[in-house]
């Protein structure tokens, strides 16, 4: 695989990472949307990411988008203005050649500079492969969430890991 070039998103983005998010919606627990947003949802959301100065990154191989990189608002109340929780998703071809590290340490520099001071991770706790990448750049784990959701038929943990920024 090429180098990876990791660029701020664009409008222009919505319809690669929409196409990139709506298989984890159809494919995986990776995330607990069960129904997949249409473009004009996409939008909005990184919009709203955009609007509070956080970073949300693009990553493309040969000029094509294969995956990106945000961290978004934590929780609304005021006092969390400083802590965020990151989300990666890398198109299915582009998983396993590094390129998610690559967009976290990116995500994680960026937050830094952008004022952040805590980096949350939300994960399924089946996806040890997810686990291992924040571990490998810093994050600990903090707790594990019992049956919080339910996709496929079947119950889900999740876990939380923390980094300061």
């Amino acid at each position: 695989m090429s180098d990876l070039v990791i660029r701020p998103y664009s409008f222009a983005d919505i319809p690669a990472v929409t196409r990139i998010y709506d298989y984890y919606v159809r494919e995986t627990v990776i995330t607990f949307e069960t129904e997949e947003p249409d473009e004009a949802e996409m939008a909005n959301r990184f919009s709203a990411i955009v609007s509070k100065g956080h970073p949300l990154l693009i990553g493309e191989v040969d000029g094509k988008v294969i995956g990106y990189a945000y961290a978004s608002t934590y929780r609304a109340r005021e006092a969390y203005r400083f802590t965020c929780e990151d989300s990666i998703y890398l198109a299915p071809d582009a998983v396993g050649h590094g390129l998610g590290g690559k967009l976290l340490g990116r995500l994680i520099e960026d937050s830094s500079k952008a004022g952040l001071k805590q980096m949350l991770a939300v994960i399924t706790a089946e996806r040890a492969n997810s686990i291992r990448l924040h571990e490998k750049h810093g994050f600990r784990m903090i707790g594990r969430y019992e049956a919080l959701g339910f996709k496929f038929d079947r119950w889900l943990d999740i876990v939380h890991m923390q980094r300061a920024l």
